[in-house]
């Protein structure tokens, strides 16, 4: 179906286990569209189960793009993931079919949709390496703190447990001698989006985290991470310390009990989500959220349809 503005991009976003998955496929079906996913999670191969990756079934047939692009042991800066998704966007409109941006990563997320660009500053490898070294020494919590301390702003932006953003942030501070938080600048793209927040209550919410953790386990995610260790992929990379991994691998490892790492996976994922609401306001204008209790596919594809809503150039 037809849009009524040139270039039109759908952004489906929200916090973890809201349902930004099923509505979009759903959507995209509708509107004859295709899926880009902004997922950091979903870029690694083999991490399929406890990213809560949607199954080729699951996708019913709707091309999905940003998903098993990578190894664990590799890494994806956000500007190569930038200018991959740009290139999607690109190779979907001259198909005649329509974008759907569809994930919780709100730093990959608005990096795209506000066409962010890499700050000045070049990297510095002599301050990288003392960083690198001491967040060896006090933990990638603690690296954060610093970057909270320093520049709040910047802090706001970073999950607290991740430990390369945290060290680019200090790294261009000491580098610079400037904010990092003042240090992004902005090109749009020329696309016209509609932003769509999905939500609902947070008891809910973490009900759902529940049973989608306990559903992992069924699935088998101790099994994938064996396989994963297995294959040589140590816990140390950055990929190997998303939530979950973490816990199941000191499990396997005797370091936790299975019940122990239950918990502190549901308790680092209720933080997740707590920190996923610093990217996705209530009072971000932009975004215009929907109660999924209170929401069926028929509203969305209304509101998607309607002439409201849609941004030319999106500036913060």
């Amino acid at each position: 179906m037809p849009l009524p503005v040139s270039n039109p991009v759908v952004v489906i976003l929200g916090p973890t286990a809201v349902g930004k998955t099923a509505f979009s496929i759903e959507l995209a079906h509708y509107f004859n569209g295709e899926i880009i996913s902004v997922d950091s999670r979903y870029l690694y191969r083999g991490m399929d189960v406890g990213t809560a990756k949607p199954t080729q079934a699951e996708r019913k047939g709707i091309p999905h793009f940003m998903i098993d692009v990578v190894d664990p042991d590799a890494l994806i800066s956000m500007a190569v993931f930038q200018s991959d998704v740009y290139q999607y966007i690109n190779e979907i409109h001259q198909r005649k079919k329509i974008p759907f941006l569809v994930g919780g990563t709100g730093q990959y997320l608005w990096s795209v949709v506000e066409g962010w660009q890499p700050p000045r500053t070049k990297p510095n490898a002599q301050i990288r390496e003392v960083l690198e070294t001491l967040s060896d020494e006090i933990g990638a919590v603690n690296i954060f703190r610093y970057v909270k301390m320093i520049d709040p702003k910047a802090a706001e932006k970073i999950e607290p447990h991740n430990v390369r953003r945290s060290i680019r942030a200090l790294e261009v501070i000491f580098s610079s001698g400037e904010l990092f938080s003042k240090q992004k600048e902005k090109n749009p793209p020329p696309y016209s989006y509609k932003i769509i927040g999905l939500n609902r209550q947070r008891s809910d919410l973490y009900q759902q985290v529940d049973a989608r953790i306990e559903k992992m386990l069924q699935q088998g995610f101790i099994d994938e991470v064996k396989k994963l260790v297995a294959n040589g992929y140590e816990p140390t990379l950055p990929s190997m310390s998303a939530i979950g991994y973490k816990e199941i691998y000191a499990y396997l490892n005797q370091e936790l009990s299975l019940e122990e790492a239950v918990i502190s996976i549901k308790r680092r994922t209720r933080n997740f989500i707590r920190h996923q609401s610093n990217w996705f306001k209530f009072t971000d204008k932009r975004i215009h959220w929907f109660d999924v209790a209170d929401t069926g596919v028929e509203d969305l594809i209304k509101f998607i349809s309607s002439n409201n809503g849609w941004e030319r150039e999106i500036d913060q």
